[in-house]
């Protein structure tokens, strides 16, 4: 048996799609997980924005946050099936650790008043 892990996957998708096809793109991709079993699935659009450099002849792409639970061969056939589909200039898929999650979420956020500033005054 092969245990699910925590992964995100970010992809850039052409800039002159429609807006429907946009939709479409995501729940496409969004439907893929699923039928390979993954779980947690939460998606964010991030918007257009422009890219460092051209991909693919393009200097702005539409950007898709996707995190989810998974087996490592769902990866995969994710990474390949957007790799051979046209709508996709770029994707990264992350594995994240569970423990630097729930640190995150534990870490608090000091107060201001709470710091104490010292300064050095030179003789």
């Amino acid at each position: 048996m092969t245990v699910k892990r925590l992964y995100e996957t970010m992809y850039i998708l052409r800039p002159d799609l429609p807006d429907q096809e946009i939709d479409a793109a995501i729940a496409k991709y969004q439907d893929f997980l699923v039928q390979h079993g993954s779980e947690d699935l939460t998606v964010q659009h991030r918007g257009r924005r422009r890219l460092a450099y051209d991909i693919k002849g393009h200097r702005e792409g539409i950007y898709i946050q996707v995190n989810y639970s998974a087996i490592p061969s769902t990866i995969e056939s994710l990474e390949k099936t957007m790799r051979l589909g046209d709508d996709v200039i770029r994707y990264l898929t992350v594995k994240l650790e569970p423990e630097a999650v729930e640190e995150d979420l534990d870490a608090e956020i000091p107060n201001a008043e709470d710091v104490v500033v010292t300064e050095e005054v030179a003789a």
